[in-house]
């Protein structure tokens, strides 16, 4: 039986779903899987020290999430070409004695929209963070046919950042950096900052901007229903929460650390039983 120990990087991980939905799925393909946290609020020590630490303790792999995915770059030895052109790291592979980024958030957003929210106008999108999560996001709804993109983030330099890596892969004139106001004139609204987690409660914005004919995605998925998920609601939108992506970019990562296959359907299974709410949009 083959063995893997896998962790997860980051800052207030403790409801995290990760070792659940990928110790669920790895005892049904009859895999020897352990996954621990490895918070770094808790263990008081920057990611390079963790990844360090990580790689000498034999682990096969590891997730990274907020606020890592960025800071973890110059501590690896290689990244896939997704990784690199996204900025941003959610899945390392530790690979005789090299440490290996890639990104399986752009895939899982892309994902979970297509399935949760397929038929909906991508012509206009709004997109809230322009962070590690905000860059794969960005990178996934161009990929999808987004025809404007607009990004905000209470941080301009990071937007504008974003911004130029995105019109070098996609073309000038599908990605501008904007204010909450272009929200008013959107087909969707994307979130992608930690605004609403269990940790950070509240709205990313107010609800007078939301309107019916508007649709919007929050990645957060602890809690399911965020605030702005059910100030959306409560205005008519079309609203799909992050169950979907963290699944179906963890199905990823558990192929990159294993080489087998998951069961993605069984895996959302896996969610809609740990959660209590089904893995989709609503």
């Amino acid at each position: 039986m083959s063995s893997y120990l896998i962790g997860l990087v980051g800052s207030g991980i403790g409801p995290s779903a990760s070792p659940a939905l990928h110790e669920r799925e790895a005892d049904q393909l009859g895999l020897r899987y352990v996954y621990r946290l490895l918070d770094l609020d808790v263990l008081r020590r920057p990611v390079a020290d963790v990844l360090a630490a990580a790689r000498l303790a034999g682990f096969d792999g590891l997730n990274v999430t907020h606020p890592a995915k960025q800071a973890v770059l110059p501590h690896l030895d290689e990244l896939s070409p997704e990784a690199a052109a996204l900025g941003a790291v959610n899945t390392v592979v530790f690979d005789g004695g090299r440490a290996i980024g890639h990104n399986t958030d752009a895939t899982g957003f892309a994902r979970s929209l297509s399935r949760g929210l397929p038929d909906v106008r991508l012509d206009n999108v709004v997109l809230l963070g322009a962070g590690g999560a905000g860059a794969a996001v960005a990178h996934a709804l161009l990929a999808l046919g987004t025809g404007r993109l607009t990004v905000h983030d209470v941080d301009g330099e990071r937007s504008a950042k974003l911004v130029s890596a995105l019109r070098s892969r996609f073309g000038a004139g599908r990605a501008d950096v904007g204010g909450l106001d272009a929200v008013r004139r959107a087909d969707g609204l994307v979130h992608a900052t930690p605004t609403g987690m269990a940790a950070h409660p509240g709205s990313p914005l107010p609800a007078g901007l939301l309107r019916p004919e508007l649709w919007v995605a929050d990645i957060v998925y602890r809690p399911l229903e965020t605030a702005l998920l059910a100030a959306a609601r409560a205005r008519g939108c079309r609203v799909l929460h992050g169950g979907g992506m963290v699944v179906l970019q963890a199905a990823e990562s558990f192929r990159l650390f294993t080489g087998v296959d998951p069961d993605p359907e069984r895996m959302l299974r896996h969610f809609d039983a740990l959660d209590g709410e089904t893995a989709r949009a609503a």
